[in-house]
């Protein structure tokens, strides 16, 4: 019987006077998951979850993708969640299992992403026997989760499932792991129902900012005669980039995104000034270090951002910190004015309080401000030689990319190297949640993972993952379950034979011994991907770029992997190296 038509029939019954059904916990784990609306799950299947696969079989309203290693089932759900706002959902077996999972776990966690983890495990007698595929789940994913749960009794599965859905997705986001013994998921109790609602007194996240310490913001803005506008990835998971947009239009400050927030503002908007940090702009980082009044809005100054603390801290300025984890506040970097609350409920807040006061910004020191600004613009730090014929630059992939897709509803993956800083730098996000990328642990093989669960999420747009020959090849057998489960993206591998920005570094701070970053036994990825059953293509000169694109695109229905053979020895510019500040950039191959 579908669990389906049981709740249907479960529901007759009770409003007959009909006695508590008995159910199962792997089925009352998938009426849970069907009570709070999920979709997808990404998993693969043990030994410890047999019992809640054959639950799976017997529904038909959630979609389960089998992937090909269970550190790819966390990040598509990763990716979903990050490009829809939605909680991802991934499943995995007890032991190997859950430790596969975890590099998945630890990226989604150093980004605030909501997900919720389901892992199988032995069953309660056998915990702690070194039983067979027995790891203490628990113990090893705490340090990489919001809050984790081992449910002992399968009573306290349904009110554990609202819980880590709940944690899951208010406050500041993050992974919650559910782990359940193998026991638990066949054993039965009376169901009542899912819980409406969750009281948890250990756990209550503010959302209101404090009226007195947004109006002290309010003064410091309106009085600033340099002032910068710097926003992080908490303004996409608060869903506040309206709310972005209307502030810096009203009051027409200059904005940088971090990594993680690039989209937050359009890029398009000469108010932009591009990324910051490590391999940020002149202009973005020029204002940073220069600026008065500096409005932090759900940013962490991390250290790929603000470069040596003490450097930063030789410009005297105010800051003003909106963020709705209070552990971040102050963590790296002192501030004045700390907001704790939801970005978008404070922006909103800040944005009346403008609008019903009389202050104004000081126009005429903005003025002088935004000629500065534009002075350090002018030096066009981005700029490459857009003319060479001979070799594929690959900055000229990713422009030609967003020259055809800056209008269409497109979204950009990336694994993480060199190839990534060039799809931050060189594809001008308009749009918010459109960049999906790892910005915390930096993790290589998320990028065709993250576009399969995109791509699931939103199947009527296009899905483009850009990455490297390095990064790509973690989790390539995630090829096989694109073909499964018809997700046509397209991949575009900026193939330069190394791994690029380990030989960067090596070249730069290694007198360039280029210890183990040459990749000498490359696959054919053209017959990779016909293998596969996908279309390969190999690009090797500059003219074929937009051809290979144009053509790639037309395939809407085919999964397409583009071999651009690139330039070795390009380099990321601008760079602050390792412990120097953010105004110390190296520019080109003529600062080294």
């Amino acid at each position: 019987m579908e669990i389906t038509k049981a709740e249907m029939a479960s529901a007759a019954a009770a409003s007959a006077g009909a006695s508590t059904p008995e159910l199962r916990g792997a089925e009352i784990l998938v009426k849970s998951l069907q009570a709070e609306g999920v979709k997808y799950v990404w998993g693969y299947p043990g030994g410890a979850v047999l019992h809640i696969y054959d639950a799976f079989f017997k529904q038909d309203t959630i979609q389960h993708v089998l992937v090909r290693h269970e550190q790819a089932a966390v990040h598509a759900a990763d990716g979903y969640a990050r490009a829809t706002g939605d909680v991802g959902v991934a499943l995995v077996t007890s032991g190997p299992g859950v430790t596969n999972a975890v590099t998945g776990i630890a990226t989604a966690y150093m980004d605030s992403i909501p997900m919720v983890i389901i892992s199988g495990q032995v069953p309660t007698a056998a915990i702690g026997q070194d039983a067979f595929q027995e790891c203490d789940t628990v113990g090893i994913t705490r340090p990489v989760v919001k809050h984790n749960f081992l449910v002992k009794d399968v009573r306290q599965l349904a009110d554990v499932m609202k819980k880590a859905f709940h944690i899951a997705r208010t406050g500041r986001p993050g992974p919650v792991v559910v782990d359940i013994p193998k026991d638990v998921s066949f054993n039965k109790t009376p169901y009542a129902g899912y819980p409406e609602s969750v009281e948890m007194r250990s756990y209550n996240p503010v959302r209101k900012g404090h009226g007195g310490q947004i109006r002290k913001a309010l003064q410091l803005l309106m009085s600033a005669k340099r002032p910068y506008i710097y926003t992080g990835g908490g303004v996409l998971l608060s869903n506040a980039t309206q709310e972005l947009r209307t502030l810096v239009d009203m009051l027409g400050y200059p904005v940088t995104n971090t990594l993680m927030g690039l989209g937050a503002y359009p890029a398009s908007d000469r108010k932009f000034l591009g990324m910051l940090g490590m391999h940020g702009t002149i202009e973005a980082n020029n204002t940073m270090q220069h600026c008065d009044v500096l409005l932090a809005v759900g940013a962490r100054f991390d250290d790929r951002v603000i470069g040596n603390p003490k450097h930063f801290a030789q410009n005297e300025r105010k800051i003003i910190h909106i963020d709705i984890d209070p552990s971040s506040i102050s963590k790296r970097v002192k501030v004045d004015v700390p907001i704790v609350g939801d970005v978008k409920d404070v922006l909103v807040e800040l944005i009346s309080m403008i609008r019903e006061g009389s202050l104004k910004p000081d126009a005429h020191a903005l003025k002088g401000w935004w000629e500065t600004i534009e002075g350090w613009r002018a030096r066009d730090c981005l700029k490459y030689d857009r003319g060479n014929n001979d070799v594929i630059k690959p900055q000229y992939v990713v422009e030609t990319l967003w020259e055809m897709t800056k209008d269409e509803d497109a979204y950009i993956t990336s694994d993480v190297g060199q190839h990534q800083m060039w799809a931050a730098q060189y594809y001008r996000f308009d749009r918010p949640r459109r960049w999906i990328n790892s910005g915390g642990l930096g993790t290589m093989g998320v990028g065709i993972p993250y576009a399969m669960g995109i791509k699931l999420a939103r199947p009527e747009s296009e899905v483009f993952c850009v990455t490297g020959e390095g990064s790509v090849q973690m989790c390539i057998q995630e090829l096989s379950t694109c073909l499964q489960y018809n997700t046509p993206i397209k991949i575009l591998a900026l193939n330069n034979r190394y791994l690029g920005m380990v030989r960067q570094w090596q070249e730069i701070e290694y007198s360039g011994r280029y210890s183990h970053s040459y990749m000498d036994a490359l696959p054919n990825f053209v017959k990779l991907a016909e293998a596969y059953g996908h279309v390969g293509m190999l690009i090797e000169r500059p003219q074929d770029v937009e051809g290979a694109l144009r053509e790639a695109r037309k395939l809407k229905d085919r999964t397409v992997f583009m071999d651009f053979r690139t330039d070795p020895t390009e380099n990321v510019f601008p760079m602050v190296k390792a412990g120097k500040g953010i105004t110390e950039m190296l520019l080109g191959a003529e600062d080294l």
